[in-house]
């Protein structure tokens, strides 16, 4: 253990005068300490051979060695700046003396020497104490102009005081080298910071040796983070462009609309119709004039429409089973049955690109009036009962989709029904223009060589009719709530059944959500087989679901390869599984070499 003092400046009167036999105050406090023994001192020189500090050796505190570098010449940081700087960066503790009758030096100290320490002590922490010495000779120094080159006027308590302030030092008064100030005063605080620079390395030095024990100790087995699951993207609806498909091939179509003279005709679908406007609801006799109840509605009804059941067709639509007759209706404004097809194009998107609906009405008419004519018929069209007709209520609520909430009204009922479903003993009604629109099976099923094509009454083999109302109202409504995450697994297989790929997809990333929010105590003890999910997803051509189950199964290996189920992995499944297992083969053994380790050494293992 050692301490490293370093002490700059002379506090001498002047550095050079005749009276050199003066003691220095570090030799000083050396010869009169009672904790200071074995002193030994030599002389070291510069490079032209003047000597620049007097190095003295001792021993302190017993058994502590006590090494002070005296530098009683400043001119050491102009000539040998990496000396200084070596010394100050070797420091323990830094002693600044002077002497309070030298003004000059103490001006030259703080203007040129007091910024070098400080910049050598920027990114350190050393103790620093200033020793002002003397008696002041002539009292308050005079501030007269003439006076201040005086290098005999003395150094003011408050101007030490400062100097002390801007090195963050201890600031001390000497009025004599005896040995109250040498030993009681100089020789506390000096000894006080000894001590606490002993304490410091102590500290610092226990610190290491705990680190050193610490890379040399046997280190836990670090657990490595399980692969990352694939990633599962869902499929963007297009149920909107769906129906307008279904306008575009006129499919399925049971309303054919005629001017007077029936010169043309533009199909479309009552279902979908219906589902937009109670005017549409009112013409096809789905409600009465009573179920309304407003009477707007009720007067454009009768004065732009006329029905007529039951008559021949000149054209006769496609894909209608002959048992159910078309419905033919004359639109007795011949200004808006030429805007027609643009109004029915408006609704069967989605009944919400009410600006291009008026541009392209604008265009082909080129008549203001005939154009606020047609868009006041469709606001009454589209309108609610009850409720005032707007712009704004097609610009804003009417831009919601109509579709989804709408015909979730004819799921399941009988109403326009000209299809049923027979399955499990029960009765299922449906449109042909919804299913057609929504499932590709079901539109080549209706429209091809099919005996579906042409019968009312179908049957569905396979499913449950739970299950297949679910996947009805997914055709209806674009959306599904299974209530489990076995039905949402029946509800893929009907899915993938009629070729829905979007519903398959819902499906796979319910089921993904609800095995990942389960805890491990819950996956450990449900009776829910994840195997035979597997097992299912990969024969019905789910292999993002399978992939991912297989994944899930690797990442908790301690449960599932706990259950009787694993063992009907194949043997592909299997050896995926092992090389992907979490925690891995190697990790256990590590852990268990640990284990062992721990226990021959008797300590407390606190890893798991």
């Amino acid at each position: 253990r050692s301490v490293n003092i370093v002490a700059f400046g002379n506090e001498r009167d002047d550095g050079f005068s005749e009276d050199n036999q003066q003691p220095s105050l570090i030799w000083s406090y050396l010869g009169r300490s009672a904790l200071i023994s074995q002193i030994d001192s030599s002389l070291s020189a510069s490079h032209v051979g003047n000597p620049v500090f007097t190095e003295y050796q001792a021993c302190v505190f017993g058994n502590v060695r006590l090494v002070v570098h005296d530098c009683p010449v400043w001119d050491i940081f102009d000539s040998d700046w990496y000396t200084s700087r070596s010394l100050i960066g070797g420091a323990d503790i830094i002693v600044i003396k002077y002497s309070v009758n030298d003004k000059t030096s103490f001006q030259e100290l703080k203007d040129s020497y007091v910024p070098m320490i400080k910049k050598a002590l920027n990114h350190c922490s050393v103790p620093v104490i200033i020793s002002a010495i003397g008696a002041r000779k002539n009292g308050v120094p005079c501030t007269c102009p003439l006076c201040t080159s005086d290098r005999r006027s003395c150094v003011t308590t408050s101007e030490g005081v400062q100097l002390a302030k801007e090195l963050g030092a201890t600031y001390l008064e000497l009025h004599t080298l005896n040995d109250f100030y040498i030993q009681k005063y100089f020789g506390g605080v000096l000894e006080y910071f000894m001590i606490q620079s002993l304490n410091q390395k102590s500290s610092e030095k226990m610190k290491k040796r705990k680190k050193m024990q610490k890379c040399h100790r046997v280190q836990p087995p670090q657990l490595e983070q399980p692969e990352k699951m694939p990633i599962l993207k869902g499929e963007a609806s297009h149920y909107d462009a769906d129906l307008h498909n279904l306008l575009c091939c006129c499919q399925c179509a049971d309303v054919a609309f005629y001017p007077e003279d029936l010169s043309t005709v533009v199909e479309a679908h009552k279902i979908i119709l219906c589902s937009v406007s109670h005017l549409f609801m009112l013409l096809f006799e789905v409600k009465s004039p009573a179920d309304i109840h407003d009477a707007p509605i009720v007067r454009t009804a009768q004065s732009l429409f006329a029905v007529e059941a039951g008559a021949a067709f000149p054209l006769a639509p496609r894909g209608i089973p002959p048992c159910v007759p078309p419905v033919r209706v004359v639109v007795k404004d011949s200004v808006f049955c030429s805007c027609l097809p643009d109004i029915l194009h408006f609704i069967y998107s989605g009944a919400f690109q009410w600006e291009r609906l008026e541009e392209d009405i604008k265009k082909k008419l080129k008549d203001p009036e005939k154009t606020e004519h047609v868009l006041e018929k469709v606001k009454c069209i589209l309108k609610t009962p009850g409720k005032l007709n707007t712009v704004k209520d097609c610009r804003s609520h009417q831009i919601k989709r109509l579709y989804n909430t709408s015909l979730r009204l004819f799921f399941n009922t009988p109403v326009l029904a000209d299809v049923i479903f027979k399955i499990q003993g029960a009765t299922v009604p449906a449109h042909r223009a919804v299913l057609v629109a929504r499932c590709e099976v079901m539109a080549a099923m209706f429209n091809g060589n099919y005996l579906e094509a042409n019968s009312i009454l179908v049957p569905v083999y396979g499913v449950s009719k739970d299950t297949f109302l679910s996947f009805l109202e997914y055709l209806y409504t674009d959306s599904c709530c299974p209530a489990s995450i076995l039905q949402a697994m029946s509800l893929l297989i009907c899915a993938e059944m009629y070729q829905v790929m979007r519903l398959q997809h819902i499906c796979e990333l319910y089921i993904i959500t609800q095995l990942q929010s389960m805890p491990s105590r819950e996956l450990a003890s449900t009776s829910l087989s994840i195997v035979s999910l597997l097992k299912k997803a990969k024969f019905h051509n789910s292999d993002c679901l399978s992939t991912w189950l297989l994944h899930f199964i690797a990442t908790n290996y301690l449960i599932f390869s706990q259950k009787p189920e694993f063992q009907d992995l194949s043997v592909e499944e299997r050896n995926f599984v092992e090389m992907h297992r979490w925690p891995s083969n190697l990790y256990l053994k590590q852990l268990a070499d640990y284990r062992n380790y721990v226990h021959s050494q008797k300590c407390h293992c606190t890893v798991m």
